[in-house]
């Protein structure tokens, strides 16, 4: 008898975590998120390494086909985490978009976007060596502050990402190099171990 009440206060608890926390994410796309990052990371490198001049201003080539591979990398890192996603949700028989996925997604992109205007500021200002810092760091924090309402790893990523924007800080010049540790290599070690750890059960 203690053995079944035991069982029905596991088997609640459950239905409570799962009713406030979109547990959903797909591995894969962590994965393929930073293999993106990764690739978007050695064509900037490419880019600047055959740059003709010292200096790479806003109204250079280079920063622009630096910025659009960026943009590139966010377009197909955002729509390959949608797409599995959403096919994950179906397999279970479950809605993507629900209040815990509403929850999940406000509480990433205040701290997101935040940091995507305030990196915007420093591009305008001349501050470069911080983009990479910058993007991290709020990254980082996004991940943190959304991990209240998904799977608790998107946390343990985000302090990961945090500690690797401070250092970026502190070696300013290896900011690329950090970029590409942080949103690169921390995603798909984080996204295999999701991947191995929920997406195979």
């Amino acid at each position: 008898m203690k053995d079944k009440y035991l069982q029905d206060i596991s088997d609640i608890k459950n239905m409570m975590n799962k009713s406030s926390q979109f547990i959903s994410l797909s591995g894969l796309s962590g994965i393929l998120a930073g293999v993106y990052a990764l690739i978007g990371a050695y064509i900037a490198h490419e880019l600047i390494q055959n740059n003709d001049n010292y200096i790479i201003t806003l109204e250079s080539d280079t920063f622009k086909y630096i910025l659009l591979t960026a943009f590139s990398v966010l377009f197909l890192s955002v729509g390959t985490a949608l797409l599995l996603t959403v096919n994950k949700v179906k397999k279970e028989g479950g809605t993507a978009w629900n209040s815990s996925s509403k929850r999940m997604v406000i509480n990433f992109l205040i701290p997101l976007l935040t940091g995507g205007i305030f990196g915007l500021l420093l591009l305008r200002h001349g501050y470069y060596g911080l983009i990479a810092p910058v993007t991290l760091l709020f990254y980082g924090l996004a991940c943190v502050n959304a991990s209240k309402y998904t799977l608790r790893d998107v946390r343990s990523l985000g302090i990961t990402i945090i500690i690797l924007g401070l250092l970026a800080t502190e070696f300013c010049g290896y900011g690329l190099e950090f970029w590409a540790l942080g949103f690169g290599v921390c995603h798909i070690l984080y996204g295999s171990m999701m991947h191995f750890k929920y997406d195979r059960n």
